[in-house]
Formats: structure tokens, C-alpha cells, sequence
């Protein structure tokens, strides 16, 4: 799952389009470490919270829907060669780091790997840790391949307003990976 389409990958493909690997290193970095520490802090013990207080899981999503359509929108206008590209900026590290816990791919990705790959009786903590290291392993590359392939459209994407239209279908992108999330907030 760590290299298919979804918000980090698409967001970090458009981020090394728009602001390039250098730039966009900090927000790689983001999602790295906060992927692998919601890893831990799910597999410790906030998933069974949420099992006693459904409610607070499903404000956690709603507010990751309105948050994803707000990024969708950054990556929308962002400024291509015709406007002031000292104007955009990628995602900071903590910015990217925080966005996990509104991401409905890490939740769904992280409560799977915690429900599959551990097992009842062995030390929780030694199998938690293993998962958060594979992750790191494998997610890292991963959105390395996105971040750089962004970075090698913005030599074929010269065009300003190709590069307009390729921000606007990333958006959409970004925007229609939703979809089960809303369904499931619509549909309980």
C-alpha cells in the first residue's frame, strides 16, 4: 500500500512538481516520521480508545475530509512559473507529520498491519516497533519514487497552463480518494 496512489503520494508528487525534491524534502521527511509515530501511538493503545468513544473517531475523519479538501485546494492554485513561485511553499515537516492523523490511508493502513501482523500473547511493544521500522523501510522509498517523479514532470511541464491543469487534476485526485471516508460518514 505504501507506494499506491493516496494523500501523501499524491501530495508529495505534486510537492516535487511544484517546489522540487530539495524543497520538499521536510514534508517527505513529515510523513516518514509521523506515519511511524502514529504507528506506535495506535499500536500502544489509542485504537482501543476509539473503540470506547466511536464518536471521537468520527471527528477525527470529518475534520481529515475538511482538512484534505483545504490541501486540495493549495495544490489547486498553486503558483505555477507565471505567478510568484516564492509564494508557495511545500508542506513543513510537522505540517506533514501532523496531516497522518487525518489521513484515512495511514489509519486504514496502520489499524490493518496492528490487526494482521501482531499477535495476542507475544510482547505487543517488540511486535509494534517491528511494524513501525518495516514501515519506515518500505514507505520511505516509496514516496521517494512519488517526490522525485514529481520533480522530473516539471522538466517535461513547461507550459505554464499544463502545469495549472496538472495541479488542478492532482486536487481532484487528492479530493476523490475521499470518497470512502465520506461514504462511511454518510452511511455509518
Amino acid at each position: 500500500m505504501a507506494i499506491t496512489p493516496g494523500p501523501n503520494n499524491t501530495m508529495l508528487l505534486a510537492s516535487g512538481l511544484n517546489h522540487g525534491v530539495r524543497r520538499s524534502l521536510p514534508h517527505w521527511v513529515g510523513v516518514n516520521l509521523g506515519f511511524g509515530l502514529m504507528v506506535i501511538i495506535l499500536g500502544f493503545g489509542l485504537g482501543s480508545i476509539f473503540q470506547a468513544a466511536p464518536a471521537l473517531h468520527q471527528v477525527i475523519r470529518f475534520g481529515g475530509v475538511l482538512y484534505l479538501c483545504y490541501l486540495a485546494w493549495l495544490i489547486a492554485s498553486t503558483p505555477t512559473k507565471e505567478n510568484d513561485p516564492r509564494s508557495a511553499k511545500p508542506l513543513s515537516l510537522w505540517q506533514a507529520g501532523l496531516f497522518q492523523w487525518v489521513n484515512p490511508k495511514a489509519w486504514v493502513m496502520i489499524t490493518g498491519a496492528i490487526a494482521t501482523y501482531t499477535t495476542p500473547g507475544l510482547n505487543i511493544y517488540v511486535q509494534v516497533l517491528l511494524l513501525t521500522v518495516i514501515f519506515l523501510v518500505v514507505g520511505s522509498p516509496c514516496g521517494v519514487v512519488w517526490l522525485v517523479g514529481g520533480a522530473g514532470l516539471k522538466r517535461v511541464m513547461k507550459n505554464p497552463r499544463h502545469h495549472r491543469m496538472f495541479n488542478v487534476s492532482m486536487a481532484l485526485l487528492l479530493v476523490s480518494s475521499l470518497y470512502p471516508v465520506v461514504k462511511g460518514l454518510l452511511v455509518p
